[in-house]
């Protein structure tokens, strides 16, 4: 689906609008955010988000909120004309992957630790990045640089795109609870696309033969590359061989590991602890507040001596 281009400030209100719009219809429809959340399904956060300017839709949420608003097809007609990510900017160790990513006709990855970049939320990105100590400005612009490679991944009829995790990337815990949970649920949505499998490396699966690290088996139109990465620096490898022998790794593990419907049901299983986490801390510490007031001394109380009586 094609773009308009625009400036940051272009971009920036046109989501805003978008976001109006998306109100006009939900309140017009007499659905509050909870309900309209219930019924897409997803967070009532990620609609409030959109509403706001602040989150970008997939073209799956407009097309889903014009069948159930009734909007005879404004929103995505709307979603296809906003440049979501204008002025974007990758690093330049990275921006030959990036263009390897508009071009692929297929894309392979086996990832471990952190969920793969083509699959983070917003909210995910940025807490990873924040955590490396990057400024506030360079945050913001690295979020919308690794978001604008996931549009053509996640666009109907997008290339495929098969993901392997070790299952690592579930439970190594980036920015909050919430931040994972959010993570989780849009791992089960985008792995309901056609073009896109999600398939988990249990921590528990002995003899798995896995690669040495994260990798990505890139399928071009007349080539073919295998990529990984080190600290801020991407190396690519085009070697017939050597991209056989990574190929033929993949594929083993890719037989042997859950499979998708599997794997939804894991990525599940840490989407609810992450629901439970929080109430599970407050329980922890109500028991540690109870556990110091029974090992305080205790000190004998003073009781009122009785009043006697005059005679």
């Amino acid at each position: 689906m094609s773009r308009r281009n625009g400036g940051a400030e272009s971009g920036a209100s046109t989501a805003a609008v978008f976001g109006e719009v998306l109100r006009h219809f939900r309140e017009a429809a007499l659905l509050t955010q909870e309900g309209l959340a219930r019924q897409i399904p997803c967070d009532r956060s990620h609609v409030a988000r959109v509403e706001a300017g602040t989150r970008v839709p997939q073209d799956s949420f407009a097309k889903t909120c014009d069948e159930l608003l009734g909007t005879g097809g404004v929103l995505l007609r709307l979603w296809g004309r906003i440049d979501w990510y204008p002025q974007v900017e990758h690093p330049d160790w990275f921006r030959r992957r990036a263009e390897m990513d508009e071009e692929a006709v297929a894309l392979r990855e086996y990832q471990e630790r952190v969920i793969p970049g083509l699959l983070q939320t917003a909210d995910y990105a940025r807490a990873l990045f924040s955590r490396r100590g990057a400024e506030a400005d360079e945050v913001d612009s690295r979020v919308r640089a690794r978001l604008s490679r996931q549009q053509r991944f996640l666009a109907e009829g997008g290339p495929l795109y098969v993901v392997i995790l070790d299952e690592s990337c579930l439970r190594n815990g980036v920015g909050s609870p919430e931040i994972m949970r959010e993570q989780c649920a849009h791992l089960l949505a985008v792995g309901r696309r056609r073009n896109i499998r999600i398939q988990v490396a249990p921590a528990d699966a002995f003899g798995l033969v896995r690669p040495r690290g994260s990798m990505s088996l890139i399928e071009l139109a007349d080539e073919r590359w295998v990529y990984s990465e080190s600290l801020d620096r991407g190396h690519f490898n085009n070697d017939p061989a050597v991209y056989q022998r990574h190929s033929q790794t993949y594929d083993v593990l890719r037989a042997d590991v859950l499979s998708a419907r599997e794997s939804a049901a894991l990525i599940n299983n840490a989407m609810e602890g992450y629901e439970h986490h929080g109430l599970d801390q407050e329980q922890l510490q109500r028991r540690q507040r109870r556990q110091l007031r029974g090992n305080s001394p205790r000190y004998p109380r003073r009781r009122p001596r009785p009043r006697q009586q005059d005679s």
